[in-house]
């Protein structure tokens, strides 16, 4: 019924022409209005909802419309919850500070505005969503320099060092704080546009602009620094184990409410609970997926991608996959698995009793792992299932993640269809594909 195709198409003018010419069925083009319009009435769009612009690709003389109503509370609190909390020497939550520093270019908005780079093709200012034709303009963009100022308040002073080349006085800036905010960032989008050098895909996992340089140069001058990575994917943190870095923090592309997000998490007034969608390395050379500019990718790695590669080769990570760290802490006991078999269906359930043994309220991310049987020829481990679960100081719960078919089958290319393997099972749970706190086997 619609097609988001860049180009040409069949639909546009050349249905229209394919309508005129007999070719199409004017009914079959009203069929298709029909389906898209039935869903701007089931959403009530029709009444009390603002006019639609028709010329929205016309970002300088179309007018913004906004139709977010109280989003951005939504944005924020997506933005807080997703952040992960890679370190944290007891830095984190922020207590009473005096004076702050905020360095590298990331810490603001971009100079010549927030939506000066057609489809967000540059790396300017503080990165909250990558670039390609998927973007969006933001209504507004809350960098992390005003979100920390906001929550932080007038009582305290600030310096900041903003150009990421100039490491004298980032260390200028940092030297005297009670605490030195650093930030970075590493960007990638689609290939029609190229930034620095990179055409779309990055180039290698470094961060941008000069911000490892920039990171270590205001280490070696504030014993208290927290490390900000703005990034879309895995980047390697040569500086991570730097005893003057004492938090890093990793929240992606928070989007346009970034800064208070932020804040939020620097604060306390979130408690962290995001977790790695991916294995962070100690070098590059780590992983095992290469580039291949051929035309002819081949596929060498098979079933051995990011943490199952780690696991199978007994490498150590710099921060595993599913990694992320709370302000509490969590015990979990009492694993039991119960498994169940029929002629229609095969089950099982793995419940664990998770303990909130920390000073604050937060919220805990159960990561189960499944161990197939030897002969299946499988990763030494993979995740098949998850439960996020918010739990007050001192109390526990019981969490149970059940395991279906899907999640027990794998691909058998003899038969050519989706099998569960028999023998013995192993399932792991966890607070990260490193961090197994419990195991018990079962048989199917």
């Amino acid at each position: 019924d619609i097609t988001f195709q860049s180009g040409d198409s069949y639909f546009g003018k050349n249905l229209t022409d394919a309508v005129h010419d007999k070719k199409v069925a004017e009914s079959r083009v009203n069929d298709m209005a029909t389906r898209i319009v039935a869903t701007w009435y089931k959403l009530g769009q029709d009444k009390d909802f603002p006019k639609t612009s028709l010329k929205s690709f016309d970002l300088k003389n179309s007018p913004y419309v906004n139709v977010q109503s109280d989003h951005h509370k939504l944005v924020r609190e997506m933005g807080a919850a997703s952040t992960v909390l890679l370190k944290n020497s007891g830095i984190l939550p922020l207590g009473s500070v005096k004076s702050v520093a905020f360095v590298g270019s990331d810490a603001a908005v971009n100079p010549d505005g927030i939506n000066s780079c057609e489809d967000h093709g540059c790396s300017k200012g503080t990165l909250a969503q990558g670039w390609g034709s998927g973007t969006a303009s933001f209504p507004y963009l809350i960098d992390p320099i005003t979100g920390i100022k906001s929550a932080l308040g007038k009582d305290v002073s600030y310096k900041q060092s903003l150009d990421d080349w100039n490491l004298e006085a980032a260390a200028e800036a940092a030297k005297d704080a009670d605490i030195a905010f650093v930030f970075s960032s590493a960007d990638s989008g689609e290939e029609y546009i190229t930034v620095d050098g990179n055409v779309g895909d990055r180039n290698n996992l470094s961060l941008w602009n000069n911000g490892d340089n920039l990171i270590k140069a205001v280490a070696d001058a504030n014993k208290n620094t927290v490390v900000v990575i703005h990034s879309v994917g895995a980047t390697i943190l040569p500086w991570a184990d730097h005893p003057n870095i004492k938090a890093i923090v990793w929240p992606g592309l928070p989007g346009q409410e970034s800064g208070n997000s932020l804040a939020d998490i620097l604060t306390g007034k979130v408690n962290p609970s995001g977790r790695l969608p991916y294995t962070i390395a100690k070098k590059a050379s780590d992983y095992n997926a290469k580039s291949d500019p051929s035309d002819h990718v081949k596929y060498s790695e098979k079933l051995l991608v990011g943490y199952k590669w780690f696991d199978s080769e007994n490498i150590t990570p710099e921060y595993a996959f599913g990694h992320g760290l709370s302000y509490t802490s969590f015990t979990y006991k009492k694993l039991k698995v119960k498994t169940k078999k029929s002629s229609k269906a095969t089950t099982v359930t793995a419940s664990v009793s998770v303990k909130n043994s920390g000073s604050s309220d937060g919220a805990e991310v159960v990561q189960a792992y499944l161990s197939f049987p030897e002969s299946a020829g499988e990763p030494p481990k993979s995740l098949r299932g998850f439960e996020k679960v918010f739990i007050k100081k001192g109390k526990s719960e019981t969490v149970k993640i059940t395991l279906g078919a899907t999640e027990l089958s794998i691909w058998d290319t003899k038969s050519n269809a989706w099998v569960i393997p028999s023998g013995k099972f192993t399932i792991h749970i966890g607070a990260s594909s490193r961090d197994i706190r419990q195991s018990a086997d079962f048989t199917l």
